[in-house]
């Protein structure tokens, strides 16, 4: 088993709307970059923990715990002309971006980013480090572990 964190801006995707869907299930879309793709496209798999994380909010930080729920699949967002995340050199024979659907298992208090960086258990975050800015991020177990103790 696997850990990630995944970053939804709350005006696209909130935890809110996410706890809302059909079976608390959201699809992952709008993934526009080629590492974070490759982590959903090869490495992820049904049942991998997920930190849901607000991000580009006046607090963000991580407001819910989640799990992959299906494998990877094309991003209908990147054929359609009238989207934000349109890419016109996609196709339905070779799509370039990927997504998963998302599954919400608990919403929690907000961990933010500010909090975190307070943690010593935590400094080797990916999601911590200087520059970085990739809206899906490996978590180590170590990290997982202990962020769920702060959160329960």
């Amino acid at each position: 088993m696997r850990y990630w964190l995944m970053k939804s801006e709350p005006s696209e995707v909130s935890i809110d709307d996410a706890w809302s869907a059909p079976k608390r299930t959201v699809a992952w879309t709008g993934v526009r970059n080629y590492q974070a793709r490759n982590f959903m496209r090869d490495t992820m798999q049904v049942g991998d923990g997920v930190l849901f994380y607000h991000s580009s909010c006046a607090e963000p930080g991580i407001v819910g715990l989640a799990e992959v729920a299906s494998t990877a699949y094309p991003d209908h967002t990147q054929f359609e002309p009238d989207s934000h995340y349109y890419d016109p050199k996609a196709t339905q024979e070779t799509p370039r971006w990927m997504m998963v659907d998302v599954r919400i298992k608990k919403k929690t208090r907000l961990l933010s980013l500010a909090e975190m960086r307070t943690m010593p258990e935590l400094s080797g975050m990916v999601l911590l480090q200087r520059g970085s800015r990739l809206s899906i991020t490996p978590v180590t177990a170590d990290e997982w572990n202990f962020i769920c103790k702060q959160l329960a």
